[in-house]
């Protein structure tokens, strides 16, 4: 997974663990793209002390996610989903019957992740 999509969902699913504090810096160099020059002038730290705060805020974010797996489930779920909507879309392709019984596994798969 990309960078920057993996940093994002992991601070969507965990980033309210975070303090006020490291939310805005996380915020600003991650999802902002602010330099950590700026954040570092703007909020009256170091340089050196912003890129400490994001490496930690990842490690944190990475040590939620190896224990509670929520963005794990969610793209297994979503790509379920996804496997249901294409199934929808060209019924005509297989026989009905075949296309519930996929259905029907993947929406256990689903329940399953919940």
């Amino acid at each position: 997974m990309e960078k920057i999509l993996e940093q994002t969902l992991l601070y969507d699913f965990y980033g309210e663990l975070l303090t006020q504090h490291q939310r805005q810096v996380y915020e600003d160099v991650v999802l902002n793209d602010f330099s950590l020059s700026e954040v570092a002038e703007n909020r009256g730290i170091s340089r050196q002390g912003v890129h400490d705060m994001i490496r930690r805020c990842n490690r944190s974010l990475e040590e939620y996610e190896s224990k509670l797996h929520l963005v794990e489930k969610f793209l297994a779920i979503r790509e379920n989903v996804e496997k249901i909507r294409r199934l929808t879309r060209s019924p005509e392709k297989e026989p009905v019957s075949d296309v519930m019984r996929q259905i029907e596994r993947i929406s256990t798969d689903i329940l399953e992740e919940l």
